[in-house]
């Protein structure tokens, strides 16, 4: 056996790297850390609106069902994620497309839940005035 042979022999393997899923991957995360951004500002709304009794008024109902259909729009933000990260019913898609398409999906109810919950906080901030 020659030299060169013998110390290649000694090299470890190196360990390849898909950059495609690495970015993926770093990018389901920053999906998941903004969803519980999102979550939590969603909870806080609807507990002020139940602690304060505000529930009970026309405007408090409005704005419960802005919370409710926030969070229906979060429930379907879970699924996609878990998806994107192979944790859920369906694999997960393996077409550039089809990712980009769930990404903009995503950006879309977080933006609407968003909305919705900022929506509710402002109003709640007027009705506690009164």
């Amino acid at each position: 056996m020659s030299k060169r042979r013998a110390m290649l022999s000694l090299v470890p393997a190196a360990e390849v790297v898909n950059l495609h899923d690495a970015r993926l991957s770093r990018r389901v995360d920053a999906y998941r850390a903004r969803l519980d951004r999102v979550l939590t500002a969603n909870k806080r709304a609807v507990t002020r609106l139940f602690s304060t009794g505000l529930i009970f008024t026309k405007h408090g109902t409005r704005a419960g069902r802005d919370l409710l259909l926030a969070h229906e729009h979060l429930l379907r933000v879970v699924s996609l994620v878990d998806r994107l990260g192979n944790e859920g019913d369906v694999p997960a898609p393996r077409k550039p497309e089809e990712v980009d398409a769930i990404f903009v999906e995503l950006d879309t109810l977080l933006d609407r839940t968003s909305d919705l919950t900022e929506h509710t906080a402002d109003l709640l901030e007027e009705l506690g005035k009164d």
